[in-house]
């Protein structure tokens, strides 16, 4: 029987706890023979990530014991402030990150009982990205010093694997330096040799990064080296070698994200040298598709080496994500229906392709296809979706200003057990990613559904600068952040309007991080949205220009045009100089420890918006950084949001938990 009940009030399946105690977020899935490792990050377990492990038995476990200082392993690396690939295995031997005391320790999987290994220095120097070479008994890692003054040194080094600079730095070999950013270490089959990527500033890793290929020399560093792509305005990404040494990688140079093999390397088993004046590059299987992620995070694994003959790849087009084989002798693409579409990492060995997958109705998972059987090896949670409701995404697009088409997803409200009232339209939160160069998917997300299943319509924006299409719609935004991503958010939401679709008195706008600077924007510009919550997003441009990390130190300059931190253009930008143009009110959640978005950045809006008599609200979760760990905080945040939306737009609720203070906030009615 269905109840009826207006929109936004229904009870729903999906709490707070629902997504931190029932599910887990799955990360860095890697393969090692019969082996399956993956990443599990836990906000019941104070936010730590778990390296597990699934051997050929199909028995799963917690891979590694506790450190020489009796701490348990948190698999997490801080090289360039998000992270990302903070461990390698190969052969049973896993070298990983330990993000508690910041050192790289080894493990051997078949000796247990000699325990971790530690391989590197106490002190402020993070690695990560990591690349095992058992031959030469070495790891080579991006490292990112942080014991200067002035910024942080980024390099390529050697570490020993016996663990001899553990205590002493000097046997670490320094084999790349000169540039402001190195990463993705790839080592030829053959152990001959090695390939990475570099840039510099103001590039990030996807405008401009180059790929080099060197000779390794037996004590580890680098002899003969050529530059094999990017570099001179388009970006390379993920090096990846053939069985018979052979590069593949990902450029940008036809203005997509596509796949390129480069042949003329020395053979196995010859001592050649000259060999960079004979190498060959060729587009595998040109297309107006992408075949790789922005690189925020180290180590972005998109495709693998099937077999001899072929890749297995991932590619979407307009967001939604594909899987299939593309042949290495000419390109031919033969796509797979198995019912997921890849999430991160694709891993293949021995004939089987093991991948973080999504869809529609299910959770993400950990899929394994072998034999042309699609398993599940590890799900992420114990709630069923299907059971309980789900709103299915309706890929939507419209025009918005300067001849732009924008695009997204748009998700109805959905309830198996409620039903809005007759003649009433739901109220509409529109979600901004972040990056702002990151992109919206439409696979199943309890954060999506959390607020469908209470009668919410739900919308999630990619706008110009979202990757998933081409290029040109990425580099839209390029001297236009604050305004064009601004003119499509504001232009979806008035679409659905128009349309009927959605309650245009009650529409909301939510991002975190740059998504957040869009929030703010946005409602500095239009009275659109009658609601807006900002998830440490960035208020003051010239501030955070001054105050945040090294890596996208120079990106601001870049999206907003500026051409020095006094450019003026900074100034008219930041939504903090605008707060006498805010009508909506507004909710701030910050973490108190924010490296990339200082939590002054929040205080300082709350304080202005405050003074200025808006109805503001903030929340700051102490030792929170970029993005919340702990499960209480997480929970107290959506909390928080639904408690916001409920107060300003009036909505009863029966689960209403002690409701978040807003300033200057007029009792409905007045």
């Amino acid at each position: 029987m269905t109840t009826i009940a207006p929109y936004g009030s229904w009870p729903s399946p999906i709490s707070p706890g629902t997504i931190t105690s029932r599910t887990i977020n799955l990360s860095q899935v890697r393969v090692d023979g019969p082996d399956t490792y993956w990443v599990e990050w836990r906000a019941t377990d104070s936010g730590r990530q778990v390296l597990l492990r699934r051997d050929g038995a199909g028995r799963i476990g917690e891979v590694l014991p506790l450190t020489p200082g009796d701490e348990l392993v948190d698999a997490r690396t801080r090289v360039h402030e998000y992270g990302g690939r903070a461990y390698a295995v190969d052969s049973g031997i896993i070298v990983v990150s330990h993000a508690g005391d910041g050192r790289l320790y080894r493990f051997d999987v078949a000796h247990r009982m000699r325990g971790l290994v530690p391989l590197t220095i106490y002190g402020d120097v993070r690695h990560g990205d990591l690349e095992i070479d058992t031959e030469r008994g070495l790891v080579y890692a991006v490292r990112e010093d942080h014991r200067g003054e002035g910024e942080a040194v980024n390099t390529l080094v050697a570490i020993p694997l016996d663990g001899s600079a553990a205590r002493d730095d000097a046997p670490v070999r320094t084999i790349v330096s000169g540039t402001d950013f190195v990463s993705s270490p790839t080592l030829s089959p053959d152990g001959r040799l090695l390939a990475w990527l570099a840039w510099d500033h103001p590039w990030m890793p996807w405008d401009n990064a180059s790929l080099h290929v060197g000779d390794l020399l037996p004590d580890g560093t680098i002899g003969e080296h050529v530059i094999v792509s990017g570099g001179d305005g388009h970006g390379a990404a993920e090096p990846r070698w053939t069985e018979e040494c052979e590069l593949i990688h990902v450029s940008e140079a036809s203005g997509f994200w596509n796949l390129y093999r480069t042949e003329g390397f020395p053979r196995r088993g010859t001592a050649e040298t000259g060999w960079s004046e004979r190498l060959r590059t060729r587009p595998l299987h040109p297309t107006d598709a992408t075949f790789t992620q922005p690189a925020w995070q180290l180590g972005p694994h998109s495709f693998d080496i099937l077999d001899g003959e072929r890749l297995i790849a991932s590619w979407t087009r307009d967001s939604v994500w594909h899987l299939g084989t593309i042949k290495l002798a000419n390109g031919e693409l033969e796509e797979w229906a198995t019912g997921w579409q890849p999430l991160g990492n694709v891993a293949a060995t021995d004939g089987r392709v093991v991948m973080l997958a999504g869809n529609e109705r299910e959770l993400p998972g950990i899929v394994e296809i072998s034999g042309g059987e699609v398993t599940v090896l590890r799900g992420s949670g114990d709630f069923g979706p299907a059971d309980r409701g789900v709103s299915l995404p309706e890929t939507i697009s419209w025009p918005s200003s300067d001849g732009v088409t924008a695009h997204g997803f748009f998700y109805p409200p959905a309830s198996v057990g409620h039903a809005g009232p007759e003649g009433e339209l739901p109220p509409l939160i529109v979600h901004v990613h972040g990056g702002p160069s990151a992109m919206s998917r439409s696979v199943y997300d309890l954060k999506v559904q959390y607020w469908t299943s209470r009668g919410f319509a739900y919308l999630e924006v990619n706008y110009r600068g979202s990757t998933g299409y081409g290029r040109s719609f990425r580099q839209g935004l390029n001297g236009a952040w604050g305004v064009g991503e601004v003119e499509d958010v504001i232009a979806g939401a008035r679409h659905l309007i128009e349309a009927g679709r959605v309650d245009g008195s009650r529409v909301a706008v939510r991002g975190s991080s740059a998504g957040g600077f869009t929030v703010l924007s946005a409602i500095t510009r239009s009275d659109v949205f009658s609601a807006a919550t900002s998830l440490y997003g960035v208020a003051d441009l010239r501030m955070l220009i001054q105050e945040t990390h090294k890596f996208e130190s120079h990106y601001v300059q870049e999206l907003i045009g500026a051409n020095s931190v006094d450019d003026p253009l900074l100034a008219e930008r930041s939504p903090i100089n605008h707060v006498e143009t805010i009508h909506a009110p507004l909710l701030l959640l910050q973490g108190s420890n924010d490296p990339i978005v200082p939590a002054d950045q929040a205080t300082s809006m709350f304080e202005a918006a405050r003074a200025k008599g808006l109805p503001v609200a903030l929340e700051v979760f102490q030792g929170e950084g970029h993005g919340f760990r702990l499960g209480a905080n997480i929970r107290k945040a959506l909390t928080d949001e639904l408690s916001f939306y409920s107060q300003v737009w009036g909505i009863a609720r029966d689960d209403e938990a002690t409701p978040i203070a807003v300033e200057n906030l007029a009792p409905r009615g007045e």
